[in-house]
């Protein structure tokens, strides 16, 4: 479009972003502190403004306006002006060209410049004095697209999996990660949405026996500047700069389109796609950064700024700036997105980055805050899967147990202690238990069940599994940040050498110990979430922080996949398949001694001693205490048309010694059948009928899962 001649007519304050309808294109943007806004408009082929138009209708605080001629890929952005008072919290200027915080698509590719700044870098007061540059020749520009119709999104839900959290296995994995090296895809379309929803990717993921795919973040994102001076970039993607749009950077031809085509072959796969989703924070920073969009628009509505002095932000999470969760417009913004994710690209949960931001008012964190009551009420957020990151590093951050009905968690008291019991610790069986049991002390006195608790052994955020069992400490030399940077807590052991080692013995320790691990958060009660790559033993080289490195150290190499890595694989899928087996495993409440829910079955957990004993409270209380039985059971009483029991017994044993265990013996059971024991590579036990006379034999740092057989049956 070379030129444009409509008049601007009034428009609707609702919806907000730039809509398309049968009278033209509706443009509606907020910002209660503006005194005028400027609509800009863009030649498609050379990216110059060929026009503008004066927003001179505002309804509550939303701008609005339509243009008659508009049509889908109009090319457009603001420019805001009103006072530039960092003290109070404005930066308006209208010299910067601002992106539409509903943009679903835009154009150009982001580079720094000096010009993205709203003051004069160059002034000895730095942000104090507004910059008279004009950055529309460097700033990217949105783009007006059509959205699907509500008969296409209907048509579209028809194939949603719709999955139980009791069904639910989650595999956490990158986009471009998992794609760029993978040779089942044809190299024109790895690292992108399109490789991610090939037929071999996705069948490899449903033979795993994964259920759900979440996504590190693939909101549009920006490197930061101190990232590209070094050659870095923010592989991880957190580091928002819009909601809508899908990041370009994994595309093949247009993102929009291909990531519609990965959420609808990932549900023909029955799999589910959640995202990894960043509202805590913008990629504008602190009171230096750029100038891109919010800040520009409504600095004092969109962020949490500092009582004592509001030219500085409120820095609760670590990136400069903090968006305020406490707005009705910035909830708004937020619902809209996840809505918009839902129906119109067809994603089925979210995970949120630093959630604690998300529900801190005024007075501190409240599970009742304005943010969860919203998406509580909104009838297509409610219906699905959402999972809280439960921290951050402002005042209470730490909030583990602490969020709404209908919200699951990431534990890490789950990973640590997990990690510690396989280390040998000591004095950590008591909390093992209560873990592996899952963390009823943590969910279950606000009515929450055992997938409250999202259990992992590792993610992005850290060492790999393998990397867990090959390092003592972290090696992130290759961040620039003098190897200060990543967890220092890892409780991870390297079983005698850092790093890689050619001794078989301490390999087959290495791959007995990530057996174990997998094996327990498969067998846990809760939600399991693996890492994506774990399950053929992927390493990092050890570094626990790989943020930054688009490079070798992030991305699977498909084709280095040891035997003892296939091997793993293969265990990975048979454990997740007895998962699905035993409805024991995957309890959508707690079972606690003898529970009857339907009146039909009664529940129930034990625990034993290595004598097949009930532990007693002076066991649970022994400082090296390393090995214990966990027996779930289903009984069936009177009206139960299944008269078959269930019983069936973990045995863990993280002792540096092998331990011969003797079974519970009641009468009941007339042998035991040995369904795991990850002494194997390929978790398959040599024998499986197992006397209940004769001890189990439990070979040091080692687990096994038996299935009882009843003498009535």
């Amino acid at each position: 479009m070379s030129q444009m001649s409509a008049t601007l007519q009034a428009g609707r304050a609702y919806p907000l972003g730039a809509t398309l309808t049968t009278q033209g294109v509706n443009f509606a943007i907020f910002s209660s502190h503006a005194t005028k806004v400027e609509l800009c408009f863009f030649d498609e082929n050379t990216h110059q403004q060929i026009t503008s138009y004066i927003l001179k209708e505002h309804t509550d605080g939303v701008w609005h306006g339509l243009l008659p001629e508009g049509k889908a890929g109009l090319i457009y952005g603001y420019r805001i002006d009103g006072p530039y008072e960092p003290q109070r919290g404005h930066r308006f200027n209208p010299n910067k060209l601002l992106l539409d915080p509903y943009a679903k698509k835009t154009v150009g590719e982001f580079r720094w410049h000096d010009d993205l700044h709203g003051y004069d870098i160059h002034h000895e007061q730095l942000d104090l004095i507004r910059s008279e540059s004009d950055s529309a020749h460097s700033a990217l520009k949105c783009v007006v697209v059509q959205d699907l119709t509500p008969q296409e999104v209907a048509q579209r839900d028809e194939a949603r999996p719709c999955l139980s959290w009791a069904d639910t296995v989650i595999y956490e994995v990158h986009v471009k990660g998992f794609t760029k090296l993978n040779p089942h895809i044809p190299e024109a379309i790895r690292g992108t949405y399109k490789g991610l929803a090939s037929p071999d990717v996705l069948q490899y993921l449903k033979e795993l026996g994964v259920t759900a795919i979440e996504l590190l973040p693939v909101h549009g994102f920006i490197d930061e500047a101190f990232l590209t001076q070094q050659n870095l970039s923010n592989y991880w993607g957190y580091n928002s700069l819009h909601f809508f749009q899908p990041h370009q950077a994994y595309q093949h031809e247009d993102a929009l389109s291909e990531f519609r085509e990965l959420t609808q072959a990932a549900h023909k796969h029955g799999l589910e796609v959640i995202l990894d989703v960043v509202y805590n924070h913008t990629c504008e920073g602190n009171q230096l950064g750029p100038t891109l969009s919010f800040r520009g628009i409504d600095n004092a509505s969109y962020y949490c700024l500092q009582q004592r002095d509001a030219r500085y932000y409120v820095n609760d999470t670590g990136c400069g700036n903090t968006l305020n969760a406490k707005h009705p417009r910035v909830i708004q913004l937020m619902l809209d997105s996840l809505r918009y994710w839902v129906e119109q690209m067809g994603v089925d949960g979210f995970r949120f980055d630093l959630a604690t931001v998300l529900g801190r008012e005024s007075y501190g964190f409240d599970s009742g805050a304005g943010f969860f009551d919203a998406i509580r009420q909104d009838p297509v957020l409610a219906k699905t899967k959402l999972i809280a990151e439960p921290w951050d590093i402002g005042p209470g951050g730490y909030q583990l147990g602490a969020y709404p009905v209908g919200w699951s968690e990431w534990n890490d008291k789950y990973r640590d202690i997990i990690r510690q019991f396989w280390r040998g610790d000591a004095g950590v069986l008591p909390e093992f238990a209560r873990r592996i049991h899952g963390s009823s002390d943590l969910f279950e006195h606000s009515g929450r069940g055992p997938s409250s608790s999202i259990n992992f052994i590792t993610s992005h955020d850290g060492f790999t599994l393998k990397d867990t069992v090959s390092f003592n400490d972290r090696h992130n030399e290759a961040n620039n940040e003098n190897n200060s940077d990543g967890h220092h807590s890892n409780f991870s052991f390297n079983h005698g050498v850092e790093g890689e080692s050619d001794d078989p013995e301490i390999i087959a320790m290495r791959y007995r110990q990530m057996r174990n691990f997998l094996a327990t958060l498969i067998l846990s009660q809760g939600t399991p979430m693996i890492l994506g790559g774990d399950e053929f033993g992927r390493s990092q080289d050890g570094n626990n922080n790989a943020y930054c490195q688009d490079n070798a150290i992030n991305w699977f190499d498909w084709s280095a996949i040891s035997e003892q890595g296939k091997s793993l694989q293969s265990f990975v899928s048979s454990v997740l398949a007895l998962r699905r087996s035993f409805s024991l495993l995957t309890s959508s409440r707690y079972i606690h001694h003898v529970d009857e829910p339907d009146g039909k079955v009664a529940w129930c957990v034990r625990w034993c001693n290595i004598y097949g004993e009930q532990m007693k409270d002076a066991q649970w209380a022994e400082q090296h205490a390393h090995c214990v039985g966990w027996i779930l059971e289903k009984i069936p009483i009177e009206n139960d048309t299944d008269k078959q029991p269930k019983r069936l017994i973990v045995l863990f044993n993280a002792s540096s010694n092998d331990i011969d265990f003797s079974l519970p013996k009641d009468g009941q059971v007339e042998s035991w059948t040995s369904l795991l024991d990850t002494c194997f590579a390929d978790g398959k036990p040599e024998h499986t009928k197992k006397s209940v006379v004769e001890p189990v034999l439990l070979i040091k740092k080692s687990m096994q899962l038996l299935c009882a057989n009843f003498t009535e049956c």
